[in-house]
This record gives C-alpha cells, sequence and structure tokens, in this order.
C-alpha cells in the first residue's frame, strides 16, 4: 500500500523519534563522550561517501552556466543572510533569541545537493546545471558558512567561528570528502552500486548527530525554554523566509531572461539549505550545550523545504513541453 502524500517520509519520522528519545534519554557522563566520538567518526564516514559519490564532471559540467551560478550563489549566501537579519525585528519577536540564532545559522548553510537535484530531475529542469551549483555550494559552505557565522550569527550566539574552526572543518568535513573524491575511480561503482544502503550510513549519521546534539540541550534544559507557542512561532519564521526565498528567486531567474530549465535549477538551488551539512557544521560550530537549539530551525526548514519543493516540482513538471522552446538558451 502507497504512503498518502500528506504524511512524512522515513526519515523525517526517524528525526522526530531520535529527537522524542533524547527527551526521554538523553546521553550524559560517560555516554555522552561515547556518543560523542562515534559521531566524529560518523560525520567523517558521512563526507567520505559524499566526496566517493561526486562525479568530477559534474564539478565542470556546468560551468558554462556562470550566470546561473552566480545567481544561486547570490540566494544561498547573500539572500538568506539578508533577509534573516533585516527580518530579525519583526520575526525575532515569535522566538526565543536561542532559536533565532538558529535561523540565522540555517541563513548561512550551503544548498543541498541530493534533493535539489532530485528535485529539478523531477520538474524537468536543467541536472546538470544543478549538480555544478549544488556541489559547488556546498563545497564553498565549507570555508563560507563559518565565516558567515561570525558575520551574522556570533552577536546572538556561542559560536566559535574563528581560524581554529575552520581548521577544525577542513579537518572533520573537507579531508574525508576530498579522500572520497580521490578515491573515486576505485570505488565509485561500488558506492553507486550500494547506493540505497549507503543511503542509511547517510541518514544513520545525521541521526546520531541528532541524538548526541539534543541530548545535550535536553540536559540543559531545551523543553523548558521552548514552548508550543515558541514551535508555532518557528514555524511562521520559517515559512515567510522560505516564501520569500522562491519568490525572489524566481522573480531574479525571470527578470535576468532565463529559460524555464534554468530557472527551475536556480530556484530550487538557490532556496534550500542543507541539513546534512548543517548539523555537522553546528556540531563543529556551537557549544555542545547550544546545539540542540541552533539546529531544531533548520530541523523543521528542511522538511518544509521537502514538501514545498515537492509541490511547485509537480507544478513545474505539468507545464506544457513547448513552452519552453520559445526560450532562449543561456549560458
Amino acid at each position: 500500500m502507497a504512503r498518502p502524500s500528506y504524511l512524512p517520509d522515513n526519515f523525517t519520522l526517524s528525526l522526530v523519534a531520535v529527537v522524542a528519545l533524547a527527551s526521554l534519554l538523553p546521553a550524559s557522563g560517560a555516554a555522552a563522550h561515547f556518543f560523542e566520538a562515534l559521531t566524529t567518526v560518523a560525520i567523517g564516514v558521512l563526507f567520505f561517501l559524499h566526496g566517493a559519490k561526486l562525479s568530477r564532471e559534474a564539478l565542470v559540467g556546468g560551468i558554462l552556466h556562470w550566470r546561473l551560478h552566480l545567481l544561486v550563489f547570490a540566494g544561498t549566501f547573500i539572500l538568506y543572510p539578508v533577509l534573516g537579519l533585516v527580518l530579525r525585528p519583526v520575526l525575532g519577536q515569535l522566538v526565543t533569541p536561542a532559536l533565532y540564532a538558529g535561523v540565522l545559522f540555517l541563513c548561512v548553510l550551503p544548498s543541498t545537493v541530493q534533493s535539489s537535484i532530485a528535485l529539478v530531475s523531477m520538474a524537468r529542469g536543467n541536472v546538470s546545471a544543478a549538480i555544478c551549483s549544488a556541489s559547488a555550494s556546498t563545497l564553498v559552505g565549507v570555508f563560507l558558512t563559518p565565516v558567515l557565522v561570525g558575520l551574522v550569527v556570533l552577536p546572538g550566539s556561542h559560536a566559535t567561528a574563528s581560524l581554529d574552526a575552520i581548521g577544525r572543518i577542513l579537518l572533520q568535513l573537507m579531508l574525508p570528502f576530498m579522500a572520497g573524491h580521490l578515491l573515486r575511480p576505485w570505488i565509485g561503482g561500488v558506492v553507486r552500486r550500494h547506493g540505497a544502503k549507503l543511503r542509511f550510513v547517510d541518514q544513520g549519521s545525521i541521526l546520531l548527530v541528532v541524538y548526541t546534539a539534543f541530548s545535550a540541550a535536553v540536559i540543559e534544559g531545551l523543553w523548558q525554554q521552548v514552548s508550543l507557542a515558541t514551535l508555532a512561532g518557528l514555524l511562521v519564521v520559517c515559512a515567510v523566509l522560505l516564501a520569500l526565498a522562491l519568490t525572489i528567486m524566481t522573480w531574479a531567474a525571470r527578470r535576468f531572461g532565463f529559460a524555464t530549465p534554468d530557472e527551475i535549477a536556480i530556484v530550487f538551488c538557490g532556496s534550500k539549505k542543507s541539513l546534512a551539512s548543517g548539523i555537522p557544521m553546528a556540531k563543529i560550530l556551537f557549544a555542545s550545550g547550544t546545539v540542540g537549539t541552533i539546529v531544531l530551525p533548520l530541523m523543521l526548514f528542511h522538511q518544509m523545504q521537502l514538501m514545498v519543493g515537492a509541490l511547485l516540482a509537480r507544478r513545474y513538471a505539468n507545464r506544457p513541453q513547448i513552452a519552453e522552446l520559445a526560450q532562449p538558451l543561456q549560458v
């Protein structure tokens, strides 16, 4: 029997289950140290697999679409931080200062890769450009996100966005990523053949980080600080940010005359934020007791962007085939 379209996917349900487990049975003491060490290893494996899966051709294949990539980068690393800061006097009233620090952290993250590409493909968009933009966004985000955290998030958080933090990100994330990518000629085929099984490694790594982060946050009193009304306010904040980003990216793509397939890549890659990159980065950049609060907005935003993205992709996919033939190809 097919799952009803209104139900969340298995990964989202697993995230909810892990947060509930951490709330009821948070890891502490020796168990917390064990999970911290295990999480560090799991994150390394996660980024190693990302590197092994990324085709070198994907990185260079869409290079001619430099205008498209610039617009995606502007949406990811300029538009979102500006929206987060400009709207703080209004949206900040709906949540606690600690949660809004998490909203600002969400705003400085790179674009997601897998779901952006999947949605662009579903919408009949420019998949090669989406692969190039989303992959490049992840790589650039390793260097740029810590800098933006120091500029945008730091005044309201306990982030340690310094050269030391960037060095730890390079060591824990970039080094495994590059190792996986360099070994791709030998292990790429195995990774592709066993992609469905390895997806559980990807998702399991994220779930482990979420459990560790929320355990520390619960011990620090997370649920005494976050009420149901605050959660409802956080949903509104995420919805406003996503709606504005989608609207502005769509307007910009049309304003600069991009063809519909390119517009689709711009809208999806320029409006999405990466849970897979964000949670490991938060673990490195923020004090352990604050990570749960920091990533809570990202977790809600992640599910919202998937649901809205699926609806938007179906709408794009239903357009007449002839509609895009009258538009010029942009490179």
